[in-house]
């Protein structure tokens, strides 16, 4: 009996809040707040065509990457070099930690999204902390060696779709640059989920 003066209370509280002005993140959205969104972002997955509603035909502004993110996330926009090149990229963040990062060239249409949220899984069903067992038998014609901000980590490709590929990390004392035995591999763990506009 108590919940339902709850919930009817719910709008009065949330009108209140939207009158204060101080809040200074850009591409914000007020119903980030609504109880609907309380529980995460479990209604966005990582699929062959995207992740959310973002796919490769999404604009490279923040009004349309807040959307196709189901405005779960404050963003954050910037420029950066990738692969030679200076491309531009926003942030979605959960307080002070990155969540997403989403890259593509300025005034294009998205190319990469890195997915570091583990309420965020594919549509097959893993998500960060999977492991590497759990997903493939072995590295051979899946995996490489990471790089860059990847470097000492394993990228392999999705066996369901060319377009995401898995980013491992574990504990290892070779090389970066080598990747690890199978056996050493199946107890690590996916890191990071990283779609790709153009198949790997």
């Amino acid at each position: 009996m108590t919940i339902r003066p709850l919930l009817l209370g719910l709008p009065l509280l949330l009108a209140g809040c939207s009158s204060s002005s101080s809040f200074s993140w850009p591409s914000f959205s007020w119903s980030s707040l609504s109880p609907f969104n309380w529980f995460g972002s479990s209604s966005m997955v990582v699929s062959e065509k995207g992740v959310g509603d973002i796919t490769a035909t999404t604009p490279m502004t923040a009004s349309a990457i807040s959307k196709g993110l189901q405005d779960n996330y404050p963003i954050l926009s910037g420029m950066t070099s990738y692969q030679g090149q200076v491309v531009s990229y926003f942030q979605a963040m959960a307080g002070n930690d990155v969540k997403l990062v989403i890259t593509g060239e300025f005034k294009g249409s998205v190319q990469r999204i890195e997915v570091m949220d583990s309420k965020v899984p594919t549509e097959w069903g893993s998500k960060l902390g999977t492991p590497f067992s759990e997903l493939f038998s072995k590295a051979y014609g899946a995996c490489k060696a990471g790089e860059g901000d990847n470097a000492g980590k394993v990228e392999c490709v999705a066996t369901q779709s060319r377009h995401v590929s898995y980013v491992f990390n574990g504990q290892w004392a070779g090389p970066q640059e080598i990747i690890p035995p199978d056996n050493i591999l199946q107890s690590w763990t996916v890191s990071k989920i990283i779609w790709h506009a153009k198949a790997q």
